[in-house]
């Protein structure tokens, strides 16, 4: 189960930064970075997050130490959200409610990484005396 969550997360990450930004197949990215940075290097620093995204996808694949991992993905998935949220709600696919959705993902981020099969988990038996 964990290692179908995490490529099924590993898999958002991939799809956003290569197909969404890199390849720009969904050209809604940029405009979001271009409103946010209001840069003239909208396209540049839209293939820049979509590398770092693809980055994410093969740390995730990799399992090199997945607690900061998923620490990362939250703070990330969370800023994000916040200043689309507040600076371009208009450009998001299901505007405000985007964030409904982001905070799905980081629940099951944070579920995933932090409460499934963790072997530090400590079960507490009741003893009859």
């Amino acid at each position: 189960m964990k290692n179908t969550l995490n490529i099924f997360i590993a898999l958002i990450w991939l799809i956003n930064g290569l197909f969404c930004k890199v390849l720009n197949l969904i050209p809604r990215h940029r405009e979001i970075v271009s409103e946010i940075t209001n840069s003239k290097y909208s396209k540049e620093i839209t293939i820049m997050i979509g590398v770092l995204e693809i980055l994410m996808f093969f740390w995730i694949i990799c399992k090199i130490h997945p607690k900061l991992n998923a620490s990362i993905q939250i703070g990330i998935i969370a800023l994000m959200n916040i200043i689309e949220f507040i600076m371009v709600p208009h450009l998001l696919l299901w505007g405000r409610l985007n964030s409904v959705f982001a905070l799905l993902l980081i629940l099951i981020i944070y579920l995933t990484n932090y409460h499934l099969n963790n072997p530090f988990k400590t079960k507490h038996h009741a003893f009859n005396s």
